[in-house]
């Protein structure tokens, strides 16, 4: 809002006028009013600081960051001055920069509820920046090598040969991560199973192994388990000699879907497709 001050007669018409276009939404007719008041009165940190709050509702970010700097050069123990600076930056998000100023502005008027509120709310968008950004990393760096880690000594143990159960792991790794990217992107992907052929031969029991991507779950039904109002996808892993199936529940943050951690489930309760390979058991 435009400030009223006491001044000379011509000055007080240009900037009433000025204050009454501000009132009305005209803010470039009101700055070119504070303007021309403040040629006959250029040390007047009034018109500045209205000057400044009319330029910032025409998005001239930087030109209304010149006044409010002049504002408090003029009058520097005014909060307005203070004030004004930190809505403008706000505007340009630097948020930091803004806190700042807005506390400085409290410490000259520690009642003022608008400065108060101010500091509230940039707190607030710093905070869901924050966590925004954070967000936006997880959405960008999918890792599910990490979440898939304990998996690793069960296939060396089924298939001993390092080169064997390693070809396995990065090729569910790169299926699993595919398919979030995809749920990152689209919030759907499409129900398939992916094969690995083993790389010398293509007998069916040399198939290994084989991944599931399948029935997207839409947080709704009768299943009675804890991931029942939860959006997401399964991911079955079958080998001759180990089966294994995730859920991968994912949420809304910030307007953007967002994968969490798979869930490793009992395959025997919640298995999408049988057995596909005749059990290979151990020998007596």
């Amino acid at each position: 809002m435009a400030e009223r001050e006491g001044g000379s007669s011509s000055e007080m018409s240009l900037k009433d006028q000025g204050n009454e276009f501000f009132k009305s939404g005209k803010y470039l007719k009101a700055a070119a009013l504070y303007t021309q008041a403040i040629k006959q009165d250029p040390s007047n940190p009034t018109l500045y600081s209205n000057r400044a709050a009319a330029l910032l509702q025409l998005d001239k970010l930087n030109k209304a960051l010149d006044d409010a700097e002049m504002t408090i050069k003029l009058k520097p123990e005014w909060e307005k001055g203070y004030f004004r600076k930190g809505s403008i930056l706000e505007a340009m998000k630097r948020y930091d920069d803004a806190l700042a100023a807005f506390e400085i502005a409290l410490q000259y008027n520690p009642q003022s509820q608008e400065v108060t509120k101010k500091i509230k709310r940039i707190n607030q968008l710093v905070r869901e920046g924050k966590r925004a950004q954070e967000v936006e990393n997880m959405r960008s760096n999918v890792d599910m090598a990490k979440h898939l880690q304990a998996l690793k000594p069960e296939l060396s143990g089924k298939y001993g040969s390092e080169e064997c159960w390693k070809d396995m792991f990065a090729f569910l790794v790169e299926t699993m991560e595919t398919a979030v990217k995809s749920w990152h992107e689209t919030s759907k992907l499409d129900a398939r199973v992916y094969f690995l052929l083993d790389k010398e031969k293509t007998q069916t029991d040399k198939y290994a192994p084989i991944v599931n991507i399948d029935k997207v779950w839409k947080g709704q039904g009768s299943r009675k388990w804890k991931h029942a109002q939860n959006d997401g996808f399964f991911v079955q892993f079958e080998t001759p000699s180990l089966r294994k199936l995730w859920f991968i529940p994912s949420s809304n943050e910030k307007g953007q879907t967002l994968c969490r951690d798979p869930d490793g489930l009992d395959i025997g309760a919640h298995e999408i497709l049988p057995r596909l390979f005749k059990e290979n058991l151990p020998s007596s």
